[in-house]
């Protein structure tokens, strides 16, 4: 099956990196958002993300002109129906998940793909939930989009070959380096990655060091292109915090438990970037 269209659940930072990485590579994009301004932020999120790269020389106005028409945004959720992939990239709470791929279901024909962008939850659950559980799929794109090689593609129980095939190569044409993970808490990179910053957070907690030292000896002692305290508020500490609680509940291991300071940053509003203060300050 080849993918042409692309329906996009949520304008976020995932869903508006998503639409632009597809239209780049020539395909339509059906951004989704119940909130007109959410939609309106993420179209001038991607114009300013083109802006770069015709400063850079990499891409010409006229070029930037033909994405942006490759975008178009709705506030209907039928406005997706006719995609042959509907990918729900909405906030990482798996019943908010739930209700938005059971409303999908009811609306896209039978052929239609369905994935999901979490960063965490089981795909065999979201699957069931979305009542076509072959044609389900785990999607797991990486922030920033437009720039991130890495997709994981996240088999469920029942997920076809087909399906699998499917939306391998639809990522390969948006020159993505798709790899096959098996459906478990985190998957592969947030299992091993979101620890990393946990713990960091917890030697930030204990005064171990600064938030610049911590991210300092991570760049210079083990090659890190940016620290773990630093990566956390560009991906939100809101994340980080429901990827460290699905890892606990589902493990049930210590090692998972979410760092106190996180918890407290996280109900004070602290999120990072997106809300202008973290670890850092991000104000102007």
């Amino acid at each position: 099956m080849a993918i042409k269209t692309i329906g996009i659940i949520g304008a976020g930072t995932m869903g508006n990196g998503i639409a632009q990485a597809c239209a780049v590579s020539g395909l339509d994009a059906v951004m989704y958002d119940i909130a007109p301004a959410a939609l309106e932020r993420g179209v001038a999120t991607v114009g300013k993300s083109l802006d770069r790269l015709i400063k850079k020389g990499t891409m010409t106005d006229a070029d930037k002109a033909a994405v942006l028409a490759r975008i178009s945004t709705t506030t209907e959720l039928a406005g997706v129906a006719g995609a042959d992939l509907v990918l729900e990239a909405a906030t990482e709470n798996e019943q908010l998940k739930i209700k938005i791929l059971g409303q999908v279901a009811a609306l896209v024909p039978p052929e239609t793909i369905i994935a999901t962008n979490t960063s965490s939850i089981s795909i065999t659950r979201l699957a069931e939930a979305s009542g076509r559980p072959e044609r389900f799929v785990g999607m797991h794109f990486f922030n920033p989009v437009p720039m991130m090689a890495l997709v994981e593609i996240i088999s469920g129980l029942r997920t076809s070959k087909e399906t699998v095939a499917a939306v391998t190569a639809f990522a390969e044409q948006l020159g993505k380096t798709p790899i096959g993970v098996k459906n478990s808490a985190g998957f592969v990179v947030n299992r091993i990655l979101c620890p990393m910053i946990n713990e960091a957070i917890f030697a930030l907690q204990e005064g171990l060091a600064s938030a610049e030292e911590i991210d300092a000896g991570m760049k210079l002692g083990c090659n890190h292109p940016i620290g773990p305290l630093a990566l956390c508020d560009l991906i939100g500490l809101d994340v980080e915090l429901a990827v460290m609680e699905v890892l606990y509940g589902n493990f049930n291991d210590p090692k998972y438990r979410p760092a106190p300071l996180l918890r407290d940053m996280v109900d004070a509003g602290m999120l990072g970037r997106k809300t202008g203060r973290g670890f850092y300050s991000y104000e102007r």
